[in-house]
């Protein structure tokens, strides 16, 4: 049956966090559902975040108690109910070094302990969260080995949560939206939206068509205002680097470290799957036309290395730096002189043309997004839709067998991981399996070594499945 010859309750353009949260939501509360992304799952920017599930240490600090006490809050339903097989608690290290002032040590801690009183008030466990503590020189040089000692007076540790991979999650929650009866229709762009359906085309074949539908809800990102004339979207680009853990003796705590002269901006040293650290990250304004895959700028590379590199012993080169990616956040235009200050408090809104557009945010907050957009489009076009519930369901696990020949011995890729990434995660092409089914594609020479292995497996797995 063709998309056309039907009328669904809700249609979701874009898919990422936000819209494919958008399908799960409606999915669940019993509505028809059909999603439509123009490329492939998390191919915007929901892949290159920080993969950070957190309460908001940041909001705290310029003053947004609301956005931290949401975030604090869906950080709880994520790792106690949604999804606590996707996230673990990560131990953040403030480092109290030479180069971070009293100020910045004083604000960081206590910035802390009021995000564990917004811990305690969302109800999360210690047993899940443990509390932050102040911790020796030998403790933080015991966690990362690589920080400079010369004048270090200990820490602050404090914990957060960590996705194993961001577009694991977008993959995983659509996963759960198709297991409820939505339709998850990838390679198929909106070319123009109303409030009874959409115009699209199939990016392979170029065919166009209706899909109807008696809700539309816009999840676009960075490119609803394509769609939307009447939405300002002001993208702000946040760079990552790529470096070897063993560069910086880091393997299960991060660190943290405020911008020089700031009290509320960080840059952060993640572990990562692979023996990989990513390092990020900036708010850069990105006006102009909004590329296919945003790139980082050398400035930002040198500014994460310059920031990182005021806390170690050896400094870290250009050369180590074994990849860099780029995304951009969809913030909502508040005419503010820079995009650090914009709230990232999200937008639901009724267009002109009477669909729903879901904009602003964080990948953390992507429930609650996606449950206003529900309750938005239920209301204004007549939805006889159940309450939503969320809240309490579980996402699907990802079951790999663990047989399979090996591909990569050095990222330990399996043809078991790719056949899954096929099979049963939607991916279609290599690039979806090296970039957003698995994340190899982080660090070129990785890319490089598994393309061809990869790109065999899909071809055979996709024939088979034809």
């Amino acid at each position: 049956m063709h998309a056309a010859d039907e009328q669904v309750d809700v249609l979701v353009v874009g898919g990422g966090i936000t819209g494919v949260g958008a399908a799960l939501d409606a999915a669940s509360r019993g509505l028809s559902v059909t999603l439509i992304e123009a490329e492939d799952l998390a191919f915007g920017t929901s892949r290159f975040s920080s993969k950070l599930v957190h309460g908001g240490l940041r909001y705290l600090a310029t003053g947004d108690v609301a956005t931290a006490r949401e975030s604090a809050h869906e950080r709880h339903l994520l790792m106690t109910t949604i999804a606590p097989h996707l996230i673990r608690p990560l131990g953040q290290l403030l480092p109290f070094s030479r180069d971070v002032t009293f100020r910045q040590r004083t604000a960081g801690a206590v910035g802390m302990g009021m995000g564990d009183l917004l811990r305690m008030r969302a109800r999360t466990p210690r047993s899940v969260l443990p509390a932050p503590t102040l911790v020796t020189a030998r403790t933080a040089l015991r966690l990362v080995p690589a920080l400079d000692r010369h004048g270090l007076r200990g820490g602050m540790l404090s914990y957060d949560g960590q996705l194993v991979d961001d577009a694991r999650l977008v993959a995983t929650v659509a996963r759960t939206a198709a297991a409820l009866g939505a339709r998850i229709l990838t390679r198929v762009r909106a070319i123009a939206l109303h409030g009874a359906g959409a115009a699209v085309e199939e990016t392979i074949t170029g065919e166009r068509f209706e899909i109807r539908a008696r809700a539309v809800v816009n999840a676009t990102g960075v490119w609803a205002g394509a769609l939307d004339e009447a939405i300002g979207v002001r993208p702000s680009r946040g760079t990552h680097i790529v470096l070897d853990a063993a560069d910086l003796g880091i393997s299960s705590t991060a660190l943290t470290i405020p911008h020089e002269g700031s009290i509320s901006r960080y840059v952060f040293a993640l572990p990562q799957a692979y023996g990989r650290v990513i390092v990020g990250l900036t708010d850069e304004d990105s006006p102009g036309a909004v590329p296919r895959v945003a790139q980082p700028t050398e400035p930002e590379i040198d500014f994460l290395l310059r920031s990182l590199n005021r806390v170690v012993t050896a400094p870290v080169g250009r050369d180590r730096v074994r990849g860099a990616f780029a995304g951009l956040r969809p913030l909502v235009d508040s005419r503010t002189a820079s995009t650090a200050d914009v709230s990232r408090r999200h937008l639901v809104t009724t267009s002109a043309s009477g669909f729903v557009t879901v904009l602003g945010g964080k990948l953390t907050t992507y429930r609650r997004m996606a449950e206003d957009a529900v309750d938005l489009v239920s209301r204004t076009r007549g939805l006889q839709a159940a309450p939503s519930r969320t809240a309490s369901v579980r996402l699907v696990d990802r079951v790999v067998p663990d047989s399979g020949e090996p591909l990569d011995d050095a990222t330990g890729l399996t043809t078991a991981e790719v056949e899954f990434a096929v099979r049963v995660e939607g991916a279609m092409t290599v690039d979806d399996v090296l970039d957003r089914r698995t994340r190899v594609g982080l660090v070129d020479a990785d890319r490089a070594r598994c393309h061809a292995g990869v790109e065999a497996v899909v071809a055979r797995t996709v024939a088979d499945l034809i």
